[in-house]
């Protein structure tokens, strides 16, 4: 993995909304569209284009994908990643979205949110 991919996928600040919120737990698609309140086809654009640079790893769970960051990283990712851990806490937008999404999550998991109900997305709910 190289440097420069690496900052290209860190240069848009949706997809570091998505990292700060995989920096807490593994989350599905719809998990991250209710926190952001973006539509699922831009969440999902952007989980592409980390997925496709393995900045984060994907799983199919029943229906749904649950996407995480990678459990091996290269250095430099998880230089890059520390300090984001480190910085994004401090601004109002990143913290918000940790807020949303505990409320989201309670004490569970994503895995334990679809398997009691299903997507997150009001109207969207998918039974498995």
């Amino acid at each position: 993995m190289q440097l420069i991919e690496i900052y290209k996928c860190l240069s848009d600040p949706t997809r570091l909304r998505i990292l700060n919120l995989l920096a807490v737990s593994p989350l599905c698609v719809c998990h991250v569209q209710s926190v952001l309140g973006k539509s699922q086809v831009l969440i999902s654009q952007h989980l592409a284009y980390l997925r496709k640079r393995r900045i984060v790893t994907a799983r199919r769970y029943r229906n749904w994908m649950i996407y995480a960051l990678p459990e091996e990283r290269p250095s430099s990712l998880e230089a890059n990643l520390q300090c984001l851990r480190e910085a994004l806490p401090a601004e109002p937008v990143f913290r918000k979205d940790r807020e949303k999404l505990q409320k989201l999550l309670g004490s569970g998991d994503a895995q334990s949110l679809l398997d009691k109900g299903g997507c997150c997305v009001p109207g969207k709910r998918d039974k498995p």
